[in-house]
């Protein structure tokens, strides 16, 4: 009987299928939108998600607060981190598995003809470990190296694409601004980051050239922390503002002069925010799967009064009352599902295009998309039962007589 009643749909619907296909379009919009919303917030939060690990876990990053000098420059100098303070940490504070205290500058990199500007950073050998990056090819700094602030560097995909084209850079030298520096090594290309940066837009050479060279300083203006994965962050975390405190010489009750974040308490706030934005989103957008239901109501209602005449005819040759309502409600989920399957394609071609255009994982949910198949389903059972009651209810005689 159902079966029959679903053949029966399918031919009611091929009679009219511009009219079929206008009362879906909700159905299709609402289905399409939150599979596209979903998979696009999903893609979204695992590109930031891929982007803050590739940069390293268990890590605190410490920097000093953008105050602004008494001549009114960018920062005050006393703000920064000093080498003692680099060797406090490692050796008062147990947990702490690594320290490493970079320093940066925007520079230009130039060889031969081709120039190009990119962030040059000033690291020692524990930066690298410490962020997840690694050598296609080379080697790290030697410990001499970093000891005398020699003039070698290490490349960043981009760079080596944008001065050599494809050929290996080892062993070239290069100029950085105004320093010569022979090219000791090439990372591994990580991509575009999470917020849209490109991570393999840098130069790599030992701390102390860059101070020396460049900075004129031996302050510091970043220090990166890496814990063990058994250590409990927040404990390492309130000994490393502790020990600054001190040796910055704060007073109880005076504000701290310096940031620490956790690269975990940073990846679970913005897993949250972005999961709780897509929600949302996706919740706006499941609306209109309420608006194509209330569409699917009105012409099935018209249909009732269409085929008025048919309902009765049925009805006198010995049709039931439950056989009517079975036919105009299969009728309505038949419709809505229908909806709800064109919904998923053009919603799953639609992320894909999506993902593609904002340089974001493809991460569908399929959970997501059965549900959504199985409400829009639903929605023709909840809003097809009043116009199949009122085809059932109608009274054969009447309905025969029906023009």
């Amino acid at each position: 009987m159902v079966l029959n009643a679903i053949l029966l749909a399918i031919s009611a619907i091929r009679r009219n299928l511009l009219r079929s296909f206008l009362t879906t379009l909700g159905i299709i919009i609402g289905v399409g939108s939150v599979i596209v919303l979903v998979t696009l917030g999903n893609g979204a939060t695992k590109s930031v998600t891929d982007s803050i690990r590739s940069m390293g876990a268990n890590k605190l990053m410490m920097m000093p607060n953008q105050g602004r000098g008494p001549e009114g420059g960018a920062r005050s100098e006393n703000k920064l981190f000093t080498e003692a303070d680099i060797e406090a940490l490692r050796t008062e504070i147990s947990g702490i598995t690594q320290v490493s205290p970079q320093a940066n500058s925007s520079m230009q990199a130039i060889y031969g003809n081709a120039n190009y500007s990119t962030n040059v950073y000033g690291i020692d050998n524990e930066y690298m470990p410490l962020n997840n990056w690694h050598l296609e090819s080379g080697r790290e700094f030697t410990d001499a190296e970093l000891d005398a602030g020699s003039s070698v560097c290490i490349l960043g995909q981009t760079v080596r694409k944008q001065l050599f084209a494809d050929q290996d850079p080892t062993g070239n030298i290069i100029r950085i601004g105004g320093i010569s520096c022979q090219v000791v090594g090439l990372l591994k290309s990580k991509g575009t980051g999470g917020m849209g940066m490109d991570e393999d837009n840098n130069v790599m050479v030992p701390i102390h050239t860059l101070q020396r060279r460049v900075t004129g300083t031996r302050k510091i203006e970043m220090v990166q922390i890496g814990y063990a994965t058994s250590a409990d962050s927040t404990e390492i975390k309130e000994e490393v503002k502790s020990l600054m405190r001190q040796r910055r010489r704060l007073q109880p009750g005076q504000t701290n002069d310096f940031n620490i974040y956790d690269s975990a308490e940073i990846l679970s706030t913005l897993t949250s925010s972005m999961k709780t934005m897509t929600m949302l989103l996706s919740a706006v957008a499941a609306i209109s799967l309420l608006v194509g239901g209330i569409g699917i109501m009105n012409i099935m209602l018209v249909s009732v009064t269409e085929r008025t005449r048919e309902i009765g005819v049925r009805m006198a040759i010995g049709a039931y009352e439950r056989d009517v309502m079975i036919q105009f409600l299969v009728e309505a989920v038949v419709l809505s599902a229908l909806g709800g399957l064109i919904g998923i394609t053009l919603g799953l071609a639609a992320s894909i295009i999506g993902c593609r255009v904002m340089s974001v994982a493809y991460a569908p949910n399929w959970n997501v998309t059965a549900l959504a198949f199985l409400f829009s389903a639903l929605i023709g059972v909840v809003f097809g039962f009043f116009p199949a009651r009122k085809a059932a209810m109608l009274d054969p005689i009447e309905a025969l007589r029906h023009e």
